[in-house]
């Protein structure tokens, strides 16, 4: 009888300690498939004219529906907001990416003689989120053009072209990337910065696709992009331009909370209003020039870039 008790004793600590042990096991597993989360989450996105955001997403829909902007903030603006990323003649051919999001230097200076010789007024987007306020008046037939990422030919090849026709633009930084093999230098971006030609907006701090990530971690890269810029560079910057378009309704409310007055996505259209405020729509001018380049921006929907 005492051995049998002894046994079921020995039974009962037994599966106690394995237990334990499997609990432990459990929790190391746990946080480990918590912290691979949280790495991923942190993942910068590689943008492709393809995997760009361009409708909008459920729950800005279902919000914009609930809350209805008041008639007096309710003015529609026909701006077309042009959307860039390189601007060069690509080297390698391999490179199917950077080809996608490039324009060559010749078409981009026509385009800026289209844009000019038709009588557009070039603004940037702090002067648009104005506009929306009522602070400004809107110009005769504005235009806006954008440059995401802070790339080298920022500084080498558009800043030149825009001084030789003295006209505004909105660059949108990614500020953890500077001095990167194919991003500008910090003195690079100083250079474009004193050109006073160019709004500094920023774009993140990583390049991370803000939808559906956890808050802390778009929180910190909303903030902490601001944060920089301003620090570093001495400037205001009330811009942001969400990487690969890519938003929801917790991205919007945490780029108005940290003091933006504006913000960019990549869904094709042309009106601009207090409604979209936080998610602007941009349209690509592609390789048009000359009167392709103005019907197209005449048009009046945007399917598709």
């Amino acid at each position: 009888m005492k051995k049998s008790k002894k046994k079921t004793k020995y039974y009962f600590s037994f599966l106690s300690g394995n237990r334990i042990k499997i609990a432990v096991i459990t929790v190391i597993i746990l946080l480990l498939a918590g912290l691979t989360t949280v790495v991923r989450q942190f993942k910068p996105t590689i943008e492709t004219p393809r995997s760009e955001m361009k409708t909008l997403p459920p729950d800005i829909k279902n919000e914009m529906e609930r809350q209805p902007v008041p008639a007096t903030s309710s003015a529609t603006f026909r701006v077309p907001i042009l959307m860039y990323h390189y601007v060069e003649y690509v080297q390698d051919k391999r490179d199917r990416l950077r080809q996608l999001l490039d324009i060559n230097p010749n078409i981009f200076e026509q385009q800026i003689q289209t844009l000019q010789q038709a009588g557009y007024t070039f603004m940037t987007a702090k002067e648009l989120g104005e506009v929306i306020d009522g602070k400004m008046k809107l110009p005769n037939n504005p235009v806006l053009i954008t440059f995401d990422d802070g790339h080298w030919d920022l500084d080498t090849v558009i800043l030149p072209i825009l001084k030789k026709y003295h006209v505004k633009a909105t660059a949108y930084i990614i500020p953890g990337f500077l001095g990167g093999s194919d991003f500008m230098t910090p003195n690079q971006l100083r250079d474009v910065i004193s050109s006073g030609l160019v709004d500094i907006g920023a774009h993140t701090v990583h390049h991370i696709a803000l939808k559906g990530k956890l808050f802390p971690i778009v929180q910190f890269e909303v903030n902490q992009s601001k944060a920089i810029l301003e620090q570093t560079y001495h400037l205001k910057v009330v811009s942001f331009a969400y990487p690969n378009g890519s938003f929801d309704q917790q991205a919007v409310n945490i780029v108005r909370d940290a003091g933006f007055t504006t913000a960019v996505s990549t869904i094709p259209g042309i009106a601009q209003s207090n409604l979209n405020r936080f998610f602007l729509y941009r349209i690509r001018p592609g390789y048009r020039t000359g009167q392709l380049l103005l019907n197209y921006l005449q048009q009046n929907t945007f399917a598709q870039y």
